[in-house]
């Protein structure tokens, strides 16, 4: 969900904060504050002459032209402005998987700055990570989506009390597990996608059971076991690879725009419980 991930074996546990230990499950529930790239504006009050009173008239002010806003180049792999790109810290090629994955993120997150989904893009091969953008998901508008819930291959990562453990799944699912869809948004955010559209009640509902605290330390969450989008899908995609080495490659971007974000005047977030 440049979602944080909330820890909790039920809704209620993750809106509680609530997941110490190794047994509480994982999902991405990205909030919070953004910690760059806020925009200074200056307001500049212009005294117009009165032209009863022998002033000069102000009509040709309109014609003077506007000088518009420009925003600072992106990088077209990390989507970071230029001047903080993080391609040095992304594997030079991207990583060879074959699960393929789902992000279905939630409008709000799609122009924050500080948002992990671009990263975690950036990683993977192009054909093997969609992102789909929207509140509301149906057969109709989106056909594709569709056959890919009713794959019997594919998962949902939501924590609930349907919900499987996704370590314990993989070591006895007979079916070959090739795809899992993951929530990009806020807890209220993600809460609202999953129940309002029927289609994510198809797959597999999974959970993650881990004793890993979230790195994203510059955007607050409800505690230190919720995780970024990135992050999930890190911990999803090494256990569904067997492969541990994806996760690390796949965290080492967040550590250092974290890193990078410090250094230049973010804090380190406390966590807070809603």
């Amino acid at each position: 969900m440049e979602t944080e991930a909330a820890v909790g074996g039920s809704e209620e546990a993750a809106l509680a904060g609530s997941g110490a230990g190794a047994t509480e499950p994982l999902i991405p529930r990205e909030t919070a504050r953004e910690g760059e790239g806020a925009v200074e504006s200056a307001a500049a009050t212009l005294t117009f002459p009165d032209s009863e009173n022998g002033g000069d008239c102000a009509d040709g002010l309109w014609e003077l032209p506007v000088e518009h806003a420009l925003r600072r180049p992106e990088c077209s792999r990390c989507s970071r402005p230029q001047k903080v790109c993080l391609c040095p810290f992304l594997p030079v090629h991207p990583l060879n998987i074959s699960t393929n994955l789902y992000i279905i993120q939630h409008p709000a997150e799609e122009n924050k700055v500080l948002r992990t989904v671009p990263l975690l893009a950036a990683c993977l091969p192009q054909d093997k990570v969609k992102v789909k953008i929207g509140r509301r998901f149906s057969e109709e508008r989106d056909p594709e989506l569709s056959t890919i819930c009713r794959n019997p291959g594919t998962l949902i990562l939501y924590p609930g009390a349907e919900a499987i453990n996704l370590e314990e799944l993989i070591s006895d699912s007979p079916i070959s597990l090739s795809t899992i869809i993951i929530i990009d948004g806020t807890w209220s955010q993600a809460k609202d996608i999953f129940y309002k559209n029927s289609l994510f009640r198809l797959p597999r509902q999974v959970q993650l059971k881990t004793s890993v605290s979230s790195q994203y330390v510059i955007r607050t969450q409800p505690t230190n076991r919720c995780l970024s989008t990135l992050e999930c899908a890190a911990v999803a995609l090494a256990i569904l690879e067997k492969n541990d080495h994806i996760q690390e490659t796949l965290l080492r971007p967040l550590q250092a725009l974290c890193s990078f974000q410090l250094q230049h005047g973010a804090q380190d977030i406390k966590y807070f419980k809603d």
